[in-house]
């Protein structure tokens, strides 16, 4: 039996210490030559048994391992980051030649089809063939074309490993003339923005497809998003010292030292003018895997589940669509506005690259950061480092999702009440983004149930029932959370008084808008501190029996509850038509679509009346997109001044501290698109919401002492 079988923990050190590391800077062996072509025939074979056990040491292992060979942990550090790099060279030169050879084969193959083409003839007159008549040999060339197209696409997939990008190939229904001769495509160890020139050139990759983005600015997006990718798996996986955690909150707080030092390029230095802002959450959803990274990479899909977050967004350019028929490899360009329901908070606007990416253990990554770099006539108030989600497969339908949230701000216009809530993470953070989602995961969860209990009174039972009126009610969530912010797509005008009682006014005109009534439409907000918990608060605004305490619209009429649709775990999340019993004989009763949603996070309760007739419409499985909706409602933050997390981080939001309320109305003030607003109409909106906002605080702080 050789030595080798009995080698102990330290005899490998003293193999480790024979390598160059004790010699050679990094420099030195990233310069060296045979750098993973060759090996040294006198290197003993169990030297790189500790590498291959081992290839991502953590700081206590480097350190053990320089106090045990006499050396500084740097440069352990340098010799297993060198020993990756030549690994993932040679196994990069070795793919890059199989690649050049099938290249060269399918070019040979492709020319020889395309003569055989040109000179094909009718076999009963010798004279050229004509359409329709197809011999056997073209017959044959024809299947072959196929089976190249594949061949052509399974090797842009293996390019497509190194860029992130599936190369944008249309195929004519005949062979092209052959192309003149091109460089080999070198997908070894070097510079990467001449690695990506040279796939540019290969695969004609985005060339078409981007008339927005120019040829040197293409390699530069690509180049950066692989590079997001990278630092957000890292930043998801590694705890300390990048993470440090506060065992009293549950939270994690990003080491700005450690993260330097670890990712030392990223997308820049920070400007002096920003904060930094990161934040990592974990959660189990109740979704498929594959329906969660779609959500994520359709602009549509993801305002709409996240539209409390989202006040717009837009794909400019899509530069990919990804591999194998999915989202693997996609990466586009996109804009978004992200908002805090209030006018109080400015909206933080990004121009970023959203990548998507499934690696080698089944796991999804989506992953965004900012291209300010490429605007730089614009002064950048957010700038997005690489932020986004791991997403990984568990059995029965449940993926775990892990969120990085990263970013650097201007945060001087955000009004003084809500600055502890914007620096708590609950605002833009990423226990927002996970909190929401998985509300959202049990909505879509409940819309999808068939085994709906039938004894329960006001339960509606028809799937297509509950399909219509949930499309409606997302409808009536999406246009009040688009109305509320301080997003730039509105101005908000300040009405009186000073400070955070403000009344904020702004009108829309409506005329083509079948889910909107035709006219002049004024909206009004005002948000205020409340001595409160958001729970509380909560409870009080979707309770029916106490709507008479606070709905001036009601009259004082008794309010019922009729239909009712859960949507997930917390009762306080559902749908509910109510009916307004009112007392006044001469008024027909009224209809209210309510939806009342509660996460860790924050509350909303939203409102629209609605036409009794479209209502029935609806509940039969009629479309919902032409009933006309004018959504008011309530938003209800944690003042972010103590641990809002409630027992255990559940779902009882803000169960000690006080809240943040907004109060928002929409109204119609004028049928005649073309009519002017009146002051008339201003000064009424301005006391029905005053009037709203004094009732709500009288009784939930009476109810309070």
């Amino acid at each position: 039996m050789s030595s080798s079988a009995h080698r102990t923990p330290e005899n490998e050190m003293e193999f480790i210490r024979d390598e160059e590391i004790d010699s050679r800077s990094g420099t030195d062996i990233m310069e060296a030559p045979n750098s993973g072509d060759d090996q040294d025939p006198n290197e003993h074979p169990n030297k790189k048994k500790f590498y291959k056990q081992c290839p991502h040491p953590d700081d206590k292992q480097r350190k053990e391992l320089a106090t045990r060979l006499g050396l500084e942990p740097l440069q352990v550090k340098f010799w297993f980051q060198n020993k990756r790099t030549q690994t993932k060279a040679q196994h990069e030169r070795t793919e890059n030649t199989q690649l050049r050879n099938e290249n060269d084969k399918l070019r040979a193959e492709n020319v020889r089809y395309k003569e055989v083409l040109v000179n094909a003839s009718c076999p009963n007159c010798g004279g050229p063939a004509a359409l329709g008549e197809m011999s056997f040999d073209e017959h044959h060339l024809r299947m072959e074309n196929v089976r190249l197209k594949e061949e052509i696409d399974r090797i842009s997939g293996i390019a497509a490993k190194y860029v992130g990008a599936k190369p944008v190939l249309n195929f004519p229904h005949q062979l092209a003339p052959p192309e003149a001769p091109r460089p080999a495509v070198d997908l070894g160890f070097g510079p990467q923005p001449s690695l990506l020139g040279e796939l540019y050139s290969a695969g004609e990759l985005l060339r078409t497809a981007v008339p927005g983005l120019t040829g040197t600015e293409k390699p530069m997006v690509i180049e950066l998003a692989v590079a997001a990718m990278e630092e957000l798996i890292r930043m998801a996986q590694t705890g300390e010292p990048l993470w440090i955690s506060n065992a009293e909150n549950s939270t994690q707080t990003l080491c700005e030292e450690e993260y330097v030092q670890t990712f030392p390029r990223g997308i820049g230095p920070k400007p002096l003018a920003l904060k930094s802002e990161a934040s990592r959450e974990s959660a189990v959803v109740i979704m498929n895997h594959i329906n969660l990274v779609e959500i994520l990479m359709d602009v549509n899909q993801w305002t709409s589940v996240f539209a409390g977050l989202v006040s717009k967004a837009m794909t400019v350019e899509v530069l990919s669509t990804g591999v194998a028929g999915n989202y693997n490899g996609a990466l586009q360009v996109m804009t978004a506005e992200f908002q805090v329901p209030t006018p109080l908070v400015p909206t933080r606007e990004n121009y970023f690259v959203r990548y998507c990416k499934q690696h080698a253990d089944g796991t999804w990554a989506v992953v965004d950061v900012s291209l300010d770099n490429l605007r730089p006539t614009s002064v950048s108030l957010c700038r997005r480092r690489p932020s986004g989600c791991l997403i990984q497969e568990l059995p029965n339908g449940y993926s775990k999702v892990t969120w990085v949230e990263h970013v650097e701000v201007d945060e001087k216009a955000v009004h003084n009440i809500y600055k502890p809530l914007v620096n708590s993470g609950l605002a833009f953070g990423a226990k927002r983004w996970v909190a929401t989602l998985d509300r959202q995961c049990e909505r879509i969860a409940s819309a999808m149930a068939i085994n709906i209990p039938t004894g329960d009174v006001g339960i509606i039972t028809s799937p297509d029932g509950r399909k219509s009126m949930l499309k409606l009610a997302e409808r009536m969530v999406m246009s009040f959370c688009a109305g509320v912010g301080a997003s730039t797509t509105h101005t908000w005008t300040t009405l009186s008084g000073s400070g955070a009682d403000d009344v904020r006014v702004m009108t829309r005109k409506s005329i083509d808008d079948p889910g909107r009534p035709p006219g002049i439409v004024l909206s009004a907000a005002t948000s205020f501190w409340l001595p409160v918990s958001p729970m509380r608060v909560f409870d009080f605004l979707r309770n029916e029996n106490s709507r008479s305490e606070w709905d001036i619209l009601s009259n004082g009429g008794v309010v019922q509850e009729i239909l009712h649709i859960a949507n997930g775990r917390d009762p306080g999340n559902c749908v509910s038509l109510l009916r307004v019993n009112s007392g006044n004989s001469n008024q027909s009763n009224m209809l209210i679509l309510q939806e009342s949603t509660t996460d860790s996070t924050g509350s909303y309760v939203i409102y629209a009346p609605v036409d009794i007739v479209a209502m029935n419409l609806v509940l039969s499985g009629g479309d919902p997109d032409y009933v006309a909706l004018l959504p008011s409602g309530f938003a209800i933050l944690p003042d972010g001044s103590t641990n809002n997390d409630g027992d255990g981080g559940n779902s009882e939001v803000g169960s000690a501290g006080g809240s943040l309320l907004t109060v928002a109305f929409q109204i119609l003030v004028d049928s005649v698109p073309t009519a002017k607003l009146s002051l008339g109409s201003v000064a009424t909106v301005n006391s029905l919401i005053k009037c709203t906002v004094e009732r709500i605080k009288s009784a939930v702080t009476r109810e309070h002492a």
